[in-house]
C-alpha cells in the first residue's frame, strides 16, 4: 500500500469536495500530465488575476462592484497556487529538516499601492 507522504496532491477536487491525491510511479502518466497541465494553467489564471487586482485597485475611485468581483476572482486564484504549492511541496526531495524554519533573509517584502 502507498503511503500517503508517496501521493500526489491533485490540483482538483472529488465531487464532494474532498482532496483527490494520484498514486504513480510515473510522473509521466496520463494523469501526472494531466495534473502538471492544470497546475500551469492555475498558476497562469493567478498571475492574470493579481495584474487584473492591481489595475482596478490602483484607479483612484474604483467600482466598489469591479472590487468585489477582484476580490472573488483572487481568493479563487489564491486557494488554487495554494493547492498547487501544497502538491509541489509534498513532491520535494529535500527533507524538511534540511529546510530553515524561519530564512527570510533574502526575501524582500514591498507594499503594494503605495503601503
Amino acid at each position: 500500500m502507498t503511503s500517503r507522504d508517496e501521493l500526489r496532491l491533485l490540483p482538483w477536487s472529488g465531487p464532494d469536495g474532498k482532496l483527490c491525491f494520484l498514486s504513480a510511479d510515473d510522473s509521466n502518466s496520463h494523469l501526472s500530465r494531466l495534473a502538471d497541465s492544470l497546475e500551469t494553467t492555475y498558476l497562469d489564471l493567478a498571475a492574470e488575476a493579481l495584474d487584473h487586482a492591481i489595475e482596478v485597485l490602483s484607479l483612484a475611485e474604483a467600482d466598489p462592484e469591479d472590487v468585489q468581483a477582484v476580490s472573488t476572482d483572487l481568493v479563487e486564484a489564491l486557494g488554487r497556487a495554494l493547492r498547487v504549492a501544497e502538491s509541489r511541496g509534498r513532491r520535494l526531495s529535500v527533507p524538511q529538516a534540511e529546510v530553515p524554519a524561519n530564512n527570510t533573509e533574502d526575501i524582500a517584502l514591498s507594499a503594494p499601492f503605495g503601503q
